[in-house]
This record gives C-alpha cells, sequence and structure tokens, in this order.
C-alpha cells in the first residue's frame, strides 16, 4: 500500500512538472540575441505593495527620466486590466560591457519628492524591472535554512530604520548570459539580479560620461546611507556586472517559479486527491447500493394495499419535476454557471498547452475575458433548454436576464471599485477606453451570442420527462431540523471547498502577495475533483430529500454545492487577518470588492454543476421505475 501511494505521488509530481515545463518552453516566443557591445534595454513597470494593492507608475517617484522622454510599451488588455505600466528607463546597458558607479543623474529633493518616498517605503512598495522580459530579482540571504538564500520579485523603494528613511540609490544589476557557438552566434540573457544599496556617493565632473559627471561608491562605514531627511539632493548610480552562465534560455524561468515551495504544494494536492476520491467512492457505494434496492423494490408487482402503503421517493413522482419559485432566475445562474465553466476548462487546455506562461504578460487574464464572452453561446443554450422544460415561452426576458444579470453585478463592481482607486491616483485604474473596451465585448459579442444560443435552445424540442406532474401539489410531510434546506446547503458546500481549499491559498498568494502562478497540471486536476465533488454532494442530498418526500430540489440542488461559494467568501476573510497586512480603507474594499466578485463566481460554477447533475440524476431514477 505504501508502495503503491508513493508511486502515485511520484506519477502525479512528474506530470505536475511535466506540464509546469510545458508552460515554459512553449509560451510562442523566441529568443532574443545580442551581438557584443549592442544595447540591452532596461525597462521598468510599476510599483507594487502587498500592503495596500494600489500600484502606482515607477516616474511618480523622482527617480531618473530618460533623455528622449518616457515612452509607454504597448499593452495587451489583460496588461490594462491589472494596471501593467511598462515604460522605458535611462539605464545604459550594453552586452558584455561591465560599469562601475556609472552616474545616471542628480535629482533636487522636494519637500513633497520626500513625502512620497517616506509614504512609498513605510507600505513596504517594491521597484519592479525587466530586461529581455525577465522581471528582476533580489536575492535574500536565509539563516539556518538547508537553502542559503532565496529570491523575491522586485527590490524595494527603500528601507527604514530607527525612525530613519534611507533609498535605494544605487543597483548593482548582475546579468547572466550564455553562449552556444555550435548552435547560435550571438549571446542570449538568462538571468537579472538587482542588489539595491543605499549611499551617499561621491561626486566629480567627467566630461567623458553620459551625464558629464563620474561616481565614487564605496560602501562601508566610512561611507554612510543615504538619509532622506539629511539631504537636498540624491544622485542615481548603478553598476554593471555580466557573469557567464550555462543556463538554457528555456529553462530561464525557472527560478521565478521555484519561489512558491513546490514540495508543499505538489504532496497537499496530492493529499485533497485522496480524500476527495475516498469520500467520493464511499458516497457513490452507498448511494448505489440504496437506489438499486429501492429501484428493485418499487418494480416489484405489488398488491393495492402495499401500495397504498410505499413510502420514499416513488410518492413524489406526481411533483418532482414541478415548476419551482423563481424560476428565471434559477435558469440564468445555472446558465452563468455553464459559461464559466467553459471559460475555465478552454483557458486551463491553453495553459496545459503552454500558451499563458508567466512570459506572456497578461495573456492569462486576456484570455479569460475573451473566452467568457464567447461562452455565452452555451450560456444561453443550456438555459434555454432548461426553460423549456417548465413549458415557458417567455424566453426573451429570460435570455435578457441571462446576458445581463450577472455581467451587470461584475461590471458594476469593477467599475466602482476602478472609482476607488482611480480617486488614489493609482495606475491600477482601468482607463475608461479599456472599459469601453469591455462594454463592446459585452453588448456587441457576449449579447448577440447568448441570444443566438437561446434561439437555437428554444427551437429544439422540450427534454422529455418520464413521469407528468400532477395539477394538485402534494402535501410536504414535516421535515427533521437536518433536512433543513439551511443545514443541507450548509453541509452540502463543505466537500466543494474542500477540494479546492489548498490550490486557493496559492491562488490567493498569487493574486495578492504578487507571486507567479503557474502549476496548471495541478489546476486542471482540482478541477476535474471539483466538477465530480459537486456532482455527487447535489445527487446525494437531492436523494436523501426525496426520499423524505420533499420535492422542492431545483433550487436546493444548486445551493447545496453552490454554497462552497460562501465557505470561499469566509476563508477570504481568514487569509485577510492572517495572511495579509493591509490597514487602509481603500485597499481593504478592493479586496473584499474583488474576493466577492471571486465567490459569487464560484458560487455559479459549482452550483451549475450540482443542479445539472442532479436534474440528469432525478430523470434516470424516475425513468428506471413504473408508474401506474
Amino acid at each position: 500500500m505504501a508502495l503503491t501511494s508513493k508511486r502515485a505521488a511520484q506519477w502525479v509530481a512528474a506530470w505536475a512538472c511535466f506540464h509546469q515545463v510545458d508552460a515554459i518552453l512553449l509560451p510562442g516566443m523566441a529568443p532574443e540575441e545580442y551581438q557584443e557591445g549592442f544595447p540591452v534595454e532596461l525597462k521598468v513597470n510599476k510599483l507594487t505593495s502587498a500592503k495596500t494593492q494600489l500600484p502606482y507608475k515607477y516616474y511618480v517617484l523622482p527617480y531618473c527620466e530618460p533623455k528622449d522622454g518616457i515612452k509607454d510599451a504597448k499593452e495587451n488588455l489583460g496588461e490594462l486590466m491589472v494596471g501593467d505600466m511598462i515604460e522605458n528607463s535611462a539605464y545604459e546597458i550594453e552586452m558584455l560591457r561591465t560599469k562601475e558607479c556609472e552616474v545616471l543623474c542628480r535629482n533636487k529633493l522636494e519637500p513633497e519628492h520626500k513625502e512620497k518616498f517616506r509614504s512609498m517605503i513605510e507600505d513596504e512598495y517594491l521597484v519592479n524591472w525587466m530586461v529581455d522580459n525577465l522581471p528582476a530579482l533580489t536575492r535574500y540571504s536565509r539563516q539556518g535554512e538547508n537553502v542559503p538564500y532565496t529570491y523575491a520579485n522586485g527590490f524595494p523603494v527603500g528601507v527604514e530604520k530607527n525612525d530613519k528613511f534611507y533609498i535605494h540609490n544605487h543597483m548593482r544589476l548582475l546579468l547572466e548570459y550564455s553562449k552556444s557557438p555550435d548552435d547560435y552566434e550571438r549571446f542570449r540573457v538568462v538571468g537579472f539580479e538587482v542588489e539595491p544599496h543605499s549611499l551617499n556617493q561621491a561626486v566629480r565632473s567627467d566630461p567623458s560620461s553620459t551625464s558629464g559627471l563620474k561616481g565614487v561608491c564605496s560602501e562601508g562605514v566610512a561611507t554612510p546611507l543615504f538619509d532622506l531627511d539629511a539631504n537636498n539632493e540624491i544622485t542615481f548610480t548603478y553598476d554593471v556586472a555580466w557573469i557567464e552562465s550555462d543556463k538554457r534560455w528555456a529553462s530561464r524561468w525557472d527560478i521565478y517559479l521555484k519561489m512558491t515551495g513546490g514540495q508543499i504544494h505538489w504532496f497537499s494536492i496530492l493529499n485533497s486527491l485522496m480524500i476527495m476520491l475516498f469520500l467520493s467512492g464511499m458516497i457513490a457505494m452507498i448511494l448505489l447500493r440504496t437506489l438499486y434496492r429501492d429501484i428493485t423494490k418499487y418494480n416489484e408487482l405489488a398488491t393495492s394495499e402495499e401500495a397504498a402503503e410505499e413510502t420514499g421517493w416513488k410518492l413524489v413522482h406526481g411533483d418532482v419535476f414541478r415548476k419551482p419559485r423563481f424560476t428565471k432566475l434559477l435558469v440564468v445562474s445555472v446558465g452563468s454557471g455553464v459559461q464559466i465553466l467553459g471559460m475555465s476548462v478552454v483557458t486551463l487546455v491553453f495553459a496545459l498547452l503552454g500558451f499563458l506562461s508567466p512570459a506572456a504578460r497578461g495573456a492569462l487574464l486576456q484570455s479569460m475575458v475573451l473566452l467568457f464572452t464567447f461562452m455565452g453561446i452555451f450560456a444561453g443554450y443550456v438555459s434555454s433548454r432548461f426553460y423549456k422544460i417548465f413549458n415557458a415561452e417567455d424566453w426573451k426576458t429570460t435570455t435578457l436576464m441571462l446576458a445581463f444579470l450577472y455581467p451587470g453585478i461584475m461590471f458594476l463592481v469593477f467599475f466602482i471599485l476602478n472609482l476607488f482607486i482611480w480617486g488614489q491616483k493609482s495606475s491600477g485604474a482601468v482607463p475608461f477606453s479599456t472599459m469601453f473596451a469591455l462594454l463592446v465585448l459585452w453588448f456587441g459579442i457576449s449579447v448577440p451570442l447568448v441570444f443566438l444560443g437561446s434561439y437555437f435552445g428554444f427551437r429544439r424540442d422540450p427534454i422529455s420527462l418520464p413521469v407528468r406532474t400532477n395539477q394538485i401539489p402534494r402535501q410536504i410531510p414535516a421535515q427533521p431540523w437536518y433536512m433543513k434546506p439551511t443545514v443541507m446547503c450548509a453541509v452540502g458546500g463543505i466537500l466543494p471547498f474542500g477540494a479546492v481549499f489548498t490550490e486557493l491559498f496559492f491562488i490567493m498568494s498569487s493574486l495578492w502577495q504578487h507571486q507567479f502562478y503557474h502549476l496548471f497540471g495541478f489546476l486542471a486536476l482540482v478541477l476535474c475533483i471539483l466538477i465530480v465533488t459537486c456532482a455527487e454532494i447535489s445527487i446525494t442530498l437531492t436523494y436523501f430529500q426525496l426520499a423524505s418526500e420533499d420535492y422542492n430540489w431545483w433550487w436546493r440542488s444548486f445551493l447545496s454545492s453552490g454554497t462552497s461559494g460562501l465557505y470561499m467568501m469566509f476563508y477570504s476573510w481568514f487569509y485577510f487577518y492572517s495572511r495579509l497586512a493591509i490597514d487602509k480603507f481603500v485597499s481593504t474594499i478592493l479586496y473584499f470588492g474583488y474576493m466577492f466578485l471571486i465567490s459569487m463566481v464560484f458560487c455559479l460554477l459549482t452550483g451549475s454543476i450540482g443542479a445539472l447533475a442532479s436534474f440528469a440524476f432525478v430523470r434516470v431514477i424516475y425513468g428506471s421505475i413504473k408508474i401506474d
């Protein structure tokens, strides 16, 4: 048994690693090659903070600006939505050319500049640079650990010690390069590391330098740190060092992807998989044995006296497909969940094929928005087929609700949160031109596709039902406390949430602590577990409800697995207070606003799976018995 578990662990880890490597090897991006002495551009990105979640442009601080002006790089929809602001810089780097204490510029520090620096240092803002599409890494030593050091994305604006603020104004740029004369003639950049320093440099005139100045940089007791309050001028200098590496270009992202503790991740996922498979097997075994006994008993020839004494789910055959309350809202919720499920599946397929690697910035979010838009046709089709079960004819109102209800809630919340970000003058505010593009996608593509899907769905014949619905509804007997809707839905949401609990931690760390997420193989595995778990828990609770002669199962089948979204919202509170250091009002609003949207999406996804699975189950069991 131990050997089997060990082999299973090895297989799952190898499978996930295969997909992890694929995600880097197949991004559809060609390596850039440089000749010796050719310029290598350093680009700057936004300033980020896990403490405030409000990004800002790099040049909001008095950093050195390029001589030919600041130029924005072209960005895709995903980059614009997350607030990426990639711009050029004044740093001059040439392939294999080393530099020491090169003066970039000398700027005056006005009172407003000092206040901005203090605020950024207090909020733990990080500077993000890029060279050849590689983000800058900073190395930190680790004491008492097997690994002597670790890496973090970006580097701090400065540090605060003893109520004094020190600016990082000298950067040592360590660039790794590879060469392979047998494969290519030039050189490739395979690593980019930054060592930030705070120095009070000595500067002298040097006409041969591009800045007209020459710096003298030395660290130690004799050279004090750059104290923000004690200086009215700041000099920015940098070193450039080139280090030959045997690292392959295709493997240069490996160091970024190993920053999230992969070993813990793999075996936690394996543990969740084993628990879910065990519970699923147990539920399926009990349910199948009980169902087989019920169907055999109901199909035996019974006398009129025995038929009169019958109990259980057969008695409600005349009411089991009765139209539920708020039918339109139910079918709209199911259709929206199918839309989200389709988007998730196709996105994961592209991610497993390697097209959504971290090197392709913004590609993941952009693909999700576009796929959600195009999946509107499946949402319209499923909701119309579902709605036609109840012989309803008001399909236009239902389709309008499907096209505008949940997308409208998402857009409204997103727009309000964007106003908060805009009020903080953050670069994370989505431009109104991008907002308009989202509206065009919604009204110009998604809405017509939803109506097209509904049109095809209503043109088809209704789904055949195995039993007829009685004119007069049957009275439902009093139910015990554990069969109450609140209790059953609360119990039902635990298993689907448990299936994604471990993966959710890493996803939220990626979202709120600016870490890279790349294990799409495990995420696909978790999605499969989630689908099976939602289907089985909804089917099981639906069976128990019908066995107690309660035929109001429609909404309960949706909510029994859909309440997992509520558990996700509860978990977001726990994560907020245990893992994050957010203390600003706007940042708190942003966190809970976006977590509300994520929880709502998860509720629709899991609820629709449960409702569709329960409907298929009820059709099968009532089609397998004889009804007089």
